[in-house]
């Protein structure tokens, strides 16, 4: 896929670390993309209206509610915006309650980032 055709891709990074999110962030435009960072995600829920996003870059581990709190919460809302995990700390539990809520992706923050744009451009 050309890099211009992933110019209007909109990706909502959630990453209460600022490093990681800044790192994410520079990725993505780097490709071609037009991320917008949250440092938690109250921040993304208080986001309104809420901006269209092409898929949704969630950390596991979050201050306050986590990143498979706020995918449950946005599924059972009838969100069907594509959900990328990313996390530290590769749990095999966590792991698997993200699979099991569909999500698109589960990449550890240690994954090339090649990696993590091919699956992106899987889905968008």
């Amino acid at each position: 896929m050309a890099k211009n055709s992933l110019s209007n891709v909109r990706v909502a990074i959630v990453e209460d670390d600022e490093s990681a999110r800044r790192s994410l962030a520079r990725l993505l435009r780097a490709a071609g993309m037009q991320p917008t960072t949250y440092a938690s995600a109250e921040d993304f829920r208080a986001d309104l209206p809420q901006p269209w996003f092409a898929c949704l870059l969630l950390d596991v581990q979050l201050l306050g509610m986590s990143g498979l709190d706020l995918q449950r919460q946005l599924a059972a809302e009838g969100v069907a915006t594509p959900v990328f995990f990313i996390t530290a700390h590769d749990d095999p539990r966590a792991r698997e309650e993200a699979m099991a809520g569909g999500c698109a992706g589960f990449f550890r923050k240690t994954d090339a980032g090649s990696a993590l744009l091919d699956a992106i451009r899987r889905v968008v």
